[in-house]
Formats: C-alpha cells, sequence, structure tokens
C-alpha cells in the first residue's frame, strides 16, 4: 500500500492524479501543513466500512503488518489523598 500526501493546492490543480494515487492507497490531503481529508478507491471505501469495524479486526487483517498505528504515550499521574 503507497500513502500519498498532497496539499489542497495539489490536489486542485491535478485532480486525476489524486484519482490515479488513490488506487495504489490513500491520499491525505492536507490544508496548510495539517491533514484534513482522505481520499480512497471507493473499494478501499467499502472493504473499510463494511467488513471491518474495530481496531482489533484490522489488525487481525493478512496485511495488518503494513497498518501504521502509533497511539499517543498516556502519561497517569497521582495525587495524594487526605483521609484524615
Amino acid at each position: 500500500m503507497t500513502i500519498t500526501t498532497l496539499s489542497s493546492r495539489e490536489l486542485n490543480q491535478d485532480v486525476s492524479r489524486a484519482k490515479k494515487a488513490a488506487r495504489l492507497g490513500p491520499v491525505f490531503i492536507t490544508d496548510r501543513g495539517k491533514p484534513a481529508h482522505v481520499l480512497l478507491s471507493f473499494e478501499d471505501y467499502q472493504r473499510l466500512t463494511q467488513q471491518r469495524r474495530n481496531i482489533a479486526d484490522a489488525l487481525a487483517m493478512p496485511d495488518a503488518a503494513e497498518i501504521e498505528f502509533e497511539p499517543p504515550r498516556l502519561t497517569i499521574e497521582t495525587q495524594a489523598v487526605d483521609l484524615s
């Protein structure tokens, strides 16, 4: 799977490039450098919405090794308790 990133301006200037790239994998579209939208082929959209409903199912897929998943690190802070 190939991931492509295009700015909104690049998308507007060359929609056919984005559509061709979507055949190979998701196309991230950015606004001011931040991801704002994702363009998928219709087949990929159907696969995502009809077959896999949660992260456990997605990670059980044969191509799960290609999934980029880096959840943010959780920091748990303790607080003193007043038992008086």
